[in-house]
């Protein structure tokens, strides 16, 4: 069994994997020590052959805010060496992952969301990424991935001017498996975990191995050529006044640098 974390919870039912983030006093924002626990949850999932299943979702009826820019502005990166933000967007999960959503998911909300197999959202539900507000830019599988999920235009509109976009979209436009209900994201979730876990082991494990590896290996490549472009953004002035204009409760002053 995993040990639960001040942070993140799990339980198992039948096979089925349960990851809670549980910060919601923060909005399930990632700090570095929930990241250290999330993918140390994900680590315990795929150390499992009769866990079948894994969902992702978050307490308090909210998904995940993304980065915690307070702990940021401290210097707490939640970053995980090889796997990324949260511990997850660049980690090679071998055992199917569902996001269960649940009101926001922003920014590395999104980007964990997009990290999952599939996703399950309420309609109250709301995806974004709104790192250009803040003077950075979503490296961790938002630029990559979410053009992949949806129209490669309404990728790049949402990515450029920040914009939210409401589950019910999201859904027409097939980046949402499944609509519900609020409150009803994780019990779907389950039901579509149930339909997966009952089938052939080894069939679901070819399934996802062979889906992943062809995808891994053009995210390698796409992440690498990103984080050549990106790294001065990252480092810049401007991310810096970002996180620390969210934390003081000011307009950020941009200096574009």
């Amino acid at each position: 069994m995993t040990t639960d974390t001040p942070t993140v919870r799990t339980e198992e039912e039948d096979g089925i994997f349960v990851i809670t983030i549980d910060r919601p006093h923060a909005r399930n924002a990632i700090d570095g020590a929930t990241a250290r626990a999330l993918a140390a949850a994900v680590d315990h999932l795929d150390s499992r052959d009769d866990l079948m299943v894994g969902i992702l979702t978050g307490a308090g009826g909210v998904f995940s805010a993304g980065m915690d820019l307070k702990a940021f502005a401290r210097g707490d990166k939640p970053i995980v060496a090889g796997r990324g933000f949260a511990g997850l967007t660049r980690a090679r999960i071998r055992t199917p992952l569902i996001a269960a959503v649940e009101g926001y998911a922003l920014g590395g909300g999104t980007e964990m969301a997009l990290a999952c197999d599939m996703i399950v959202a309420a309609r109250n539900a709301t995806f974004g990424q709104t790192e250009v507000h803040y003077g950075i830019v979503p490296p961790e599988g938002g630029m990559v991935r979410l053009p992949e999920r949806i129209p490669h235009n309404i990728a790049l509109e949402l990515l450029l001017t920040g914009e939210p976009l409401p589950a019910d979209r999201a859904e027409r436009l097939g980046l949402v498996n499944h609509l519900t209900e609020p409150g009803q994201a994780l019990q779907r979730a389950l039901e579509l975990a149930h339909s997966i876990a009952r089938n052939a082991p080894l069939a679901v494990a070819a399934v996802k191995r062979v889906v992943n590896e062809r995808r891994a290996f053009g995210d390698q490549d796409a992440f690498a050529e990103q984080d050549r472009i990106v790294a001065p953004v990252l480092a810049s002035h401007d991310a810096q006044e970002g996180a620390h204009a969210f934390a003081e409760h000011r307009a950020p002053q941009w200096q574009g640098r």
